[in-house]
């Protein structure tokens, strides 16, 4: 029969004693990215709506998506597209079996980081 017993050890892997890493982090931030452009795809929606509805409520979501906010969720928008593409490229690679090695896939996660970032400083700019 099982040791019921445990002690004092935790049940799994808590915070306290797991130190996340890199791939993780990227790995979450990947599922956190997709569904947070899902809700800019709903406000882009929203705006097209009220475009077609009436010019009061087209005036209304208008105001809302040019003002800081809709400055803000779109940048972070743009930023979110490039990092899940990024994202999406390190996994394809990956499943090819490519650069499966710590330090390589650590590389990998470094430059989804830091492409994303840098693709999205170009985009701004440029466009």
């Amino acid at each position: 029969m099982a040791d019921v017993n445990r002690g004092n050890r935790p049940l799994s892997p808590h915070l306290q004693v797991y130190r996340p890493q890199l791939t993780s982090v990227t790995s979450i931030l990947t599922r956190v990215t997709g569904n947070a452009l899902l809700v800019a795809a709903l406000l882009i929606v929203w705006w097209l709506l009220s475009a077609a509805t009436s010019e009061t409520y087209f005036a209304t979501a208008n105001a809302v998506l040019t003002s800081w906010f809709g400055d803000l969720v779109f940048l972070l928008s743009c930023w979110a597209l490039w990092y899940h593409t990024l994202a999406g490229v390190r996994h394809m690679i990956w499943d090819n079996a490519l650069m499966l090695e710590i330090d390589k896939a650590e590389t990998l996660g470094w430059l989804v980081v830091i492409g994303s970032v840098l693709l999205t400083v170009f985009t701004v700019v440029v466009v």
